[in-house]
């Protein structure tokens, strides 16, 4: 999962380095787009909520049931969204039950879909799905799904106003967040810099 860090106030940058991916469980992770507030809040009680519910049952609560909870908070927000105050999380996880990687996207409502290969969402969503639509393969090693990833957020921040892209100068970057059935891991900063750094060289060579 990957995240830009910039949120906008109308026309201006509001944030640049707003967390978009939070780590949910040890095999999960969610994704934000929306009004930062009520965003970041879901994000946060999902997290506390499921983590909570571990402790009680002494198990982890399942890929299907984290999915499930989640629609039962975007919901919640509905009088919210309503008035403009919208939340849309894009959920990711490794199943220990099925032995494979599952994403969940939401609309306002709630509602539950299941995506089989990739999903993008927020404002430069449909710019980052066309990229990840020309690139996605179907077996990825970590490396080069990253770099997909990477040219993806690239893309939509090149055509969205609202997606933010490399800062270079205040070395700023968009967070990556990697799910195997090991587990949750963060990339590096050094190696996203990196990574953008080997887009720019491709494109200046192009």
């Amino acid at each position: 999962m990957a995240g830009d860090r910039q949120a906008t106030e109308g026309y201006q940058v509001g944030e640049r380095r707003i967390q978009k991916v939070y780590k949910i469980d040890r095999h999960s992770a969610i994704a934000v787009a929306g009004v930062a507030g009520p965003c970041i809040e879901i994000a946060k009680l999902f997290q506390v909520q499921i983590e909570f519910y571990e402790k009680i049952e002494g198990v982890p609560l399942s890929l299907d049931g984290q999915a499930n909870y989640l629609s039962s908070l975007v919901r919640s927000n509905l009088s919210l969204a309503m008035q403009g105050l919208i939340v849309l999380p894009l959920f990711s996880g490794y199943d220990l039950n099925h032995h494979i990687g599952r994403i969940f996207k939401y609309d306002a409502l709630g509602g539950r879909y299941e995506e089989d290969t990739y999903y993008a969402i927020g404002s430069g969503g449909k710019d980052a799905r066309s990229t990840l639509k020309k690139l996605y393969q179907t077996e990825l090693d970590k490396e080069t799904a990253l770099s997909i990833a990477v040219e993806a957020l690239w893309d939509a921040a090149d055509e969205d106003i609202a997606t933010g892209g490399p800062d270079l100068i205040r070395k700023i970057f968009p967070t990556f967040t990697i799910i195997t059935e090991e587990g949750v891991s963060e990339v590096s900063e050094d190696i996203i810099g990196e990574l953008f750094q080997d887009l720019i060289s491709r494109l200046e060579q192009s």
